[in-house]
């Protein structure tokens, strides 16, 4: 049998309230609800390989978050992220793979699959796990490749700009490819002047592919689609070369297009509401004794020695037990930020774990 190494696992156990994954509180929009109805008139037709309005609409919403023109010949979808990962490895088959941890173990097991040799660097927990010179230093010569994610998960922590330059520049001295995993970006603040994502420089790095979802950010895992941005037209088409030519269903791009369509007050909406409730759940975790990393995603990173996975279950509230992240252990729990109602029945539930 696998292992399960994600969150969301409802399907062997009575769940009622699920703070595994990380997914929009806000829920995904009514329209695109409503498109996926529409999109069953569709079945019997072949999805649009070429991805035609999906691609223009996205093109305009990345256009909008950048403030500069991001072309649509720039984006490479997939199923997920998850595709996008393994479609990379398989084109650019790299020998020497660096992976920072704790961090999403979809790197390692598209790495696994490619046969490629991981060097793991060990964020520090004194460091909030945040990187630093440790990393620049294991990103030598001989790796081909470096998985990174800002913000982190399951720390929630984002790198600076200045640091992200200072790698981005090192990374293309040494010919280093990085897949930078902004699959969270969006639920963070920003600002225009300074913006924390790399997606307005992408035409300054030839060797950056940016990966981006509509799983989270749009509340739709089970739709599944995913991005890439990169400026390098080679690397883009062995990218697109290891995929599926329908790797969309009909389903994906109707949900894509107006979720793409409405993204600019739904996900400021969202990073307000994230914002106050986040914060909401971090003075009351530590003031039940928990220790909450200072992430600033849609999720938080906990600590404590007290087996709060298996009370809570037994209450049918599913948490995610990080303890098999690499670089964490065990006492290491992650939960997502919901609805200010949500969040309040599970404060009231570890307070009577904990108690």
């Amino acid at each position: 049998m696998q292992q399960n190494i994600h969150g969301g696992d409802i399907y062997s156990r009575q769940i009622r309230l699920d703070f595994s994954v990380n997914g929009n509180p806000l829920g995904m929009p009514a329209e695109a609800r409503l498109s996926l109805l529409a999109a069953i008139n569709h079945v019997g037709e072949y999805p649009d390989a070429a991805a035609g309005e999906l691609t223009e609409t996205v093109s305009h919403m990345l256009s909008v978050q950048s403030g500069r023109e991001i072309p649509g010949e720039y984006l490479v979808f997939g199923n997920g992220a998850s595709e996008l990962f393994l479609a990379i490895v398989h084109a650019l088959k790299p020998e020497n793979i660096v992976i920072p941890v704790p961090s999403f173990y979809g790197y390692e097991y598209v790495a696994k699959a490619a046969d490629s040799h991981i060097k793991y660097v060990y964020l520090s927990e004194e460091a909030a796990f945040c990187p630093g010179k440790e990393l620049l230093q294991a990103l030598t010569a001989d790796t081909d490749l470096l998985f990174l994610a800002n913000p982190n998960n399951p720390t929630g922590q984002l790198m600076s700009r200045e640091y992200l330059r200072e790698l981005m520049e090192h990374c293309r001295q040494q010919g280093i490819i990085v897949v930078l995993d902004e699959c969270f970006i969006e639920f963070c603040e920003t600002d225009r002047e300074q913006p924390v994502s790399l997606l307005g420089k992408i035409d300054q790095y030839a060797n950056l592919l940016l990966v981006r979802a509509f799983t989270k950010s749009f509340a739709m895992p089970g739709v599944r689609l995913g991005y890439l941005v990169c400026s390098n037209e080679g690397l883009r088409e062995e990218i697109r070369r290891q995929l599926p030519e329908w790797n969309l269903s009909v389903f994906a791009h109707r949900a894509g297009i107006v979720c793409a369509g409405q993204a600019e007050q739904y996900l400021q909406e969202t990073v307000e509401y994230v914002k106050t409730e986040r914060a909401y759940l971090r003075e009351d975790l530590e003031a039940l004794g928990i220790r909450v990393v200072s992430g600033k995603a849609d999720f938080l990173l906990l600590y404590t020695t007290q087996p709060i996975y298996d009370r809570l279950l037994a209450k049918g509230i599913l948490i995610r037990n990080c303890e098999n992240f690499r670089g964490l252990g065990e006492g290491y729990y992650r939960i997502a930020v919901k609805k200010h109602e949500e969040n309040g029945m599970l404060l009231d539930e570890l307070e009577q774990c904990l108690s």
